[in-house]
């Protein structure tokens, strides 16, 4: 691949001085720093909508080390993935519509070289991100709950990162396939919801990537997963849209 070093060096530098560096760390970083104080106070957030003279009693259990970890699960299945889709949309169309892939591809720079340097970068934004992520609601689980096991929040995010390299993967073959960002990303949600629709169906949660799904709740929770099928058809997919995005990008025109 022509050119696949100095371009992702390249792609690592604009992802520190432009606003990438800000978006998805940021939206990550709130929910993880803000998600262990909310778990603790939810009880009594609750409590306070009942009026005092109604007679009324709300008896819930005292907020756990669980509580937190499964705040942080949420997030990440909803709100840092559809972050994911969005963000990821143009990863290859906004380069070709600027017209910044015509002149990097004019120099020694193979398409291929170029659709992997992307995809390698933003997966790396993404892995990094996450995991510091992981790291701050574990510490303030652990300071604010006097307890906080590491292995089920690091299971749970480490499987939550394959579901999000596979939307990546996905945004990325879509971008190289179309103009339109909202376009994409519209398709993007949609292949969210049959992924969510399909967790309905045994056979697809035994063997595919609808499996992963809830997976992070699962493990954090404390319950036996099976996830080899879907560990390895969500591996599979994902380089299967990365080598669409390499061959879609190849035939088209600039």
């Amino acid at each position: 691949m022509r050119g696949f070093g100095a371009f992702l060096g390249k792609e690592f530098r604009e992802i520190v001085r432009t606003w990438r560096i800000w978006v998805l760390p940021g939206i990550v970083l709130f929910f993880a720093i803000s998600g262990p104080p909310l778990a603790k106070i939810t009880p009594e957030l609750l409590s306070s909508f009942v009026p005092a003279d109604s007679g009324m009693v709300i008896q819930m259990p005292d907020p756990t080390y669980v509580d937190s970890y499964l705040q942080w699960t949420k997030n990440l299945q909803q709100i840092v993935l559809f972050t994911v889709i969005i963000m990821f949309g143009g990863i290859i169309s906004v380069e070709k519509k600027s017209g910044t892939a015509t002149l990097v591809l004019t120099k020694p720079l193979s398409r291929t070289a170029f659709v992997i340097s992307k995809t390698l970068s933003a997966l790396v934004l993404l892995v990094v991100t996450v995991c510091v992520g992981a790291l701050a609601t574990w510490g303030l689980t652990y300071a604010i709950f006097a307890e906080a096991p590491l292995a089920p929040i690091a299971q749970a995010t480490g499987t939550w990162l394959l579901t999000g390299a596979l939307f990546l993967a996905l945004m990325v073959a879509l971008s190289a396939a179309m103009d339109s960002q909202a376009g994409a990303a519209g398709l993007g949600f949609l292949g969210f919801i049959v992924l969510s629709i399909a967790t309905l169906w045994k056979p697809a949660m035994d063997y595919s990537p609808a499996g992963l799904l809830s997976a992070p709740t699962t493990l954090v929770m404390g319950e036996s997963a099976t996830l080899g099928w879907p560990i390895a058809t969500t591996v599979a997919l994902t380089l299967a849209c990365v080598a669409a995005a390499v061959l879609v990008f190849r035939k088209r025109e600039l």
